[in-house]
């Protein structure tokens, strides 16, 4: 076992180029046995770039790695994880159609065949062992994984890497994926490789979960390094400066206590679905931030697939009263000028593969028009532009694939298309998940302002200081069913919502 404190990784002059972009300039790091070390930064700073070389995504541009005092140049990510260096990614890393034990093996099925056939029952032993490894004992392996919810498909992702025993592992904005139960079970695998003296390397803009799990803060900024803080010098404000180059002063929510319209204009008259949702019953008025929380398992993220008509509703309906229309599929939704952002946000809010001018025109078909079914160019240009600019999302040019844009403006491309689309009700799922401190505030003050404009806005999120600090009203839902309700008019109190939520 290595010593506490021994450089298990070292990288020195690491440059990473995409063409024209610098990704990565010079930069030094290293991973010490017995550490847990954060990365933060601002979205594009190259953390997920930097953390993606070292685990064998792909390769630097220039600069050297070494690992256990030897070269390390890995050509795969099966190789760093056969080597110790093991990785959770920050988007989607498993394959919905196949069985979990599929999942947690691939690449690996060499060591279940027999002859030319893979020994099922023997794989699946091996996936109930891996399982177990991060508490997820209760899940059948044999089960397809497109079945299982966002949180245990990440935390089965986690499974693969643990079960290879790893000297390092990665951790890319996991968390943002995790409910607080997820949570709870990563802090104790990294906290327990920590204490074996392995090396945890987390990356997270979550502030004070970095603060209180890591070691050491390295926070990066347009590529470079800007410096390493311990324990002794973290302090919020300082590294949010570091972060993003200026000050950013504390509370970024609102301060007003401006109310709302009596005017509903979206009702889910006592719905129940198959799964989670039993007798719902909730109003949304006209100039409303509706807040949802609760647990992870709670039902609050079924609640907005059934609002938009995503999700089929058994019982009840989903109206918008105004207008004497029932909502039963996202088509209805989006003519009635509603919008929706997912919290799986790669899966169900982008088109992957599509540019960044495709994904946000998506939403302008019929305002772009020029005559007919034909679409002006002009029109459409002016229509993405105007989003490009208005919330500064960095790409090369309008046309790059959004798969290869950070998740911060990944984020922004989803908002931009709804922005452009000029909705009149917007269903965000965990608006904020995966972006930093500069673009929340930019996302908060974007949310309120389409607030002043009379915009309605349900805003379900798993994060307790954004619901109190945007929320004109926020239900609490429980085991399937609302379980209370707070006005911003008599004052949030974090302990009564806790109390409501377990």
């Amino acid at each position: 076992m290595p010593k506490e404190g021994e450089i298990l990784l070292e990288v020195t002059d690491m440059c990473k180029n995409f063409g024209e972009t610098r990704a990565l300039r010079g930069v030094a790091f290293q991973a010490k046995a017995g550490e847990i070390r954060g990365l933060i930064g601002e979205n594009g700073s190259g953390k997920s770039t930097l953390t993606s070389i070292i685990a064998g995504m792909q390769p630097a541009t220039s600069g050297t790695m070494s690992y256990h005092g030897k070269p390390w140049k890995p050509s795969s990510v099966l190789e760093g994880l056969k080597a110790g260096i093991g990785m959770v990614v920050q988007e989607t890393g498993t394959l919905s159609d196949i069985t979990v034990a599929e999942n947690l093996f691939l690449g690996e099925y060499g060591q279940f065949k027999s002859h030319t056939v893979i020994n099922q029952k023997k794989m699946q032993e091996a996936a109930k062992r891996a399982l177990s490894l991060v508490g997820l004992d209760h899940v059948n392996p044999a089960r397809p994984l497109r079945l299982l919810d966002m949180q245990t498909r990440k935390l089965i992702e986690m499974a693969r890497v643990m079960n290879h025993n790893p000297d390092i592992l990665i951790v890319d904005e996991t968390t943002t994926a995790l409910g607080q139960s997820g949570r709870e079970i990563l802090y104790r695998v990294m906290h327990d490789m920590a204490a074996r003296g392995h090396s945890v390397i987390i990356v997270s803009h979550d502030l004070e979960e970095m603060m209180e799990h890591c070691d050491t803060l390295t926070i990066l900024r347009d590529g470079e390094i800007i410096d390493n803080l311990t324990r002794e010098q973290y302090e919020a404000n300082l590294i949010k400066r570091l972060m993003v180059g200026r000050e950013i002063k504390g509370n970024y929510y609102r301060v007003d206590m401006d109310g709302y319209e009596d005017k509903v204009v979206l009702k889910a008259d006592y719905i129940s679905t198959l799964e989670e949702l039993l007798c719902v019953k909730m109003e949304l008025h006209k100039g409303e931030i509706l807040g949802i929380g609760g647990l992870s398992d709670c039902g609050m993220h079924t609640l907005g697939h059934a609002l938009y008509g995503l999700e089929e509703v058994l019982d009840g309906e989903v109206m918008l009263p105004e207008k004497g229309i029932k909502i039963t599929d996202a088509r209805t939704a989006y003519q009635n000028k509603m919008g929706y952002v997912s919290k799986d946000r790669d899966n169900e809010s982008l088109e992957q593969n599509a540019s960044v001018f495709a994904n946000i025109a998506s939403t302008g078909y019929k305002v772009n028009r020029w005559f007919g079914p034909f679409i002006s160019r002009k029109k459409e240009s002016e229509y993405v532009e105007k989003q490009i600019r208005g919330l500064l999302i960095k790409c090369s040019d309008p046309y790059q694939q959004v798969k290869t844009l950070s998740g911060g403006n990944k984020q922004k491309v989803v908002f931009g298309k709804w922005v452009a689309y000029d909705s009149d009700i917007l269903i965000l799922d965990c608006p904020t998940r995966g972006v930093d401190v500069g673009v929340k505030a930019a996302m908060y003050q974007l949310i309120y302002d389409m607030k002043k404009l009379g915009k309605s806005i349900v805003m379900i999120s798993e994060e307790m200081p954004e619901l109190i600090g945007m929320s004109d009203r926020i239900l609490i839902m429980k085991d399937g069913k609302m379980n209370g309700e707070f006005f911003r008019k008599d004052g949030f109190h974090e302990h009564d919502l806790i109390e409501c939520m377990i």
